[in-house]
């Protein structure tokens, strides 16, 4: 009845407004028909395609009337192939690693740390630990800069020679004890769902990884806000993606509030599929200039829903430094807070 009655309120200051001021002249028969066509070439047929239902829908964890239908952040991109080239083609790679018999892809990034005698990267865990089984991946290698030098899977040979760069191996893995304690892949685990791969020197060079490809910093001082400016980095190979091409999404960052924990995981529109795991999610991320691809890794793709179109990654927080650190001194793999 409230909202009822302030519709009703300014439909009769509407009405008095418009007798006040009815035209009573040519010229004010111009203006009208002026601003008449003003307003109808302003809803080109971009404009109306951008245009969203202006709905209220009761919020349960705030208890508060939210718009339904919110307007597309205008540079939002939910999957497309980079072509802006800079730090983020060669700091993001493509992982491959075999468990339980079988053989999988997943992205990670390269994390700056002040060791010389190693590289870090970071990806999801459970691209480096089978939660179920209780085991960790072996044959682990990341490739940088995967789509600079097309691939060919033809024919005999190894496979890291036909590579821009090489490959680099894992001397380590470091997960978080609370991932790999679950039984399976669980809402907890979401929240846990990071991880280190510690690399020697390698490649064609014998250089170490950073040397080669650059690298990122790593926040894990708190939340980063809502609706913050966000861009996601991985090699999709499922569906649309054949997995050969550096892939983003940019748009506003949310939290997902299916998983029974409010801001327990980030949200961000994005269709990629899978082979995106573990690759980086970037704030305050530069597209554009001398210092193009460069930004600072807040996350990592981690899950989706079925058909939905975006995807979750868990917040780094005191756990995930703790990880980090264990990384720059280990010496084998590592279930961090066991």
């Amino acid at each position: 009845m409230k909202f009822r009655y302030k519709l009703l309120i300014v439909a009769t200051s509407i009405a008095a407004v418009l007798v006040t001021v009815a035209p009573t002249s040519q010229a004010t028969g111009k203006s009208i028909r002026s601003e008449r066509a003003r307003v109808v070439h302003f809803w080109t047929k971009a404009r109306v395609r951008k245009a969203v239902s202006r709905d209220f829908e009761l919020n349960t964890r705030t208890h508060r009337f939210d718009l339904r239908g919110k307007p597309v952040f205008p540079g939002t991109v939910t999957g497309a192939s980079w072509e802006g080239g800079g730090a983020v083609l060669g700091t993001t790679g493509k992982v491959l690693f075999s468990m339980g018999g079988n053989y999988y892809v997943c992205s990670a990034t390269v994390i700056s740390d002040a060791v010389t005698t190693r590289s870090i990267v970071l990806t999801a865990g459970h691209c480096i630990y089978e939660e179920t089984n209780h085991l960790f991946a072996e044959n682990w290698v990341f490739v940088p800069a995967w789509d600079t030098k097309p691939t060919s899977l033809d024919g005999a040979g190894l496979f890291c020679d036909s590579t821009a760069f090489g490959c680099w191996t894992a001397t380590s893995l470091v997960a978080s004890n609370v991932f790999a304690s679950e039984p399976g892949f669980t809402v907890t685990a979401t929240q846990h769902d990071y991880a280190f791969a510690v690399l020697g020197a390698g490649g064609f060079s014998g250089l170490q990884l950073d040397a080669v490809a650059g690298s990122q910093p790593l926040y894990t001082a708190d939340t980063v806000g809502i609706e913050s400016d966000t861009w996601a980095f991985g090699y999709p190979s499922q569906g649309k993606y054949k997995g050969n091409d550096l892939t983003y999404c940019h748009g506003l960052l949310n939290y997902d509030g299916k998983v029974g924990v409010d801001w327990s995981t980030y949200k961000l529109a994005c269709g990629m599929t899978g082979g995106s795991s573990g690759g980086p999610w970037f704030r305050d991320f530069v597209n554009t200039g001398a210092l193009a691809g460069a930004g600072t890794v807040f996350s990592v793709t981690s899950y989706g829903y079925g058909s939905s179109k975006y995807l979750y990654g868990p917040i780094l927080n005191s756990e995930t430094a703790g990880m980090f650190g264990a990384a720059a001194t280990s010496t084998g793999n590592v279930l961090y807070g066991s």
